[in-house]
């Protein structure tokens, strides 16, 4: 499939690249960091709710993190985790190759993600976490949940 997308070469990786083949740089420059299916899912069901929101945005500008989905009005910053990069304990199954690489890449994640979910939480923001594998009408329900309950206790309006 990468070598239909234009995405494989026989050419070798590019100067400054840490891939060990061109097939690992593909596959790499394959994975996305936003509009994901399971984000889009999610937004989809949120804004037919009649919820309004960003996308990929800072909820802390100084801090150099972006949540998937956010609610700049109620505090409410919601991240879509994929199962492999950030070590879902029902799906993630160890590399076979380079193991000691993207096992400290994986808890460089997890420690990252504990320390954003810090920062939001001492600056007053609700964070919702969802892997990517949990059915959208449960996720929808429960980010719909957290922003209604702060909508309603501060005034402001996310529709």
């Amino acid at each position: 499939m990468a070598w239909e997308k234009g995405l494989l070469t026989e050419e070798p990786p590019a100067e400054g690249s840490w891939a060990s083949s061109p097939a690992v740089r593909a596959a790499m420059r394959a994975n996305r960091n936003r509009d994901t299916r399971p984000e889009l899912r999610l937004r989809s069901l949120l804004h037919k709710q009649g919820l309004r929101y960003r996308v990929a945005a800072r909820p802390l500008p100084e801090l150099r993190r972006t949540a998937d989905v956010l609610f700049p009005k109620s505090k409410v910053a919601v991240f879509v985790d994929g199962c492999y990069w950030h070590g879902c304990p029902e799906h993630l199954r160890e590399s076979r190759k380079n193991a000691e690489f993207w096992r400290d890449k994986i808890e460089g994640n997890q420690a990252r993600d504990a320390e954003t979910d810090r920062l939001l939480r001492e600056a007053g923001w609700t964070v919702v976490r969802v892997w990517e594998h949990e059915d959208p009408d449960a996720a929808a329900a429960q980010v719909i949940s957290a922003v209604r309950t702060l909508v309603d206790k501060t005034g402001s309006s996310e529709t």
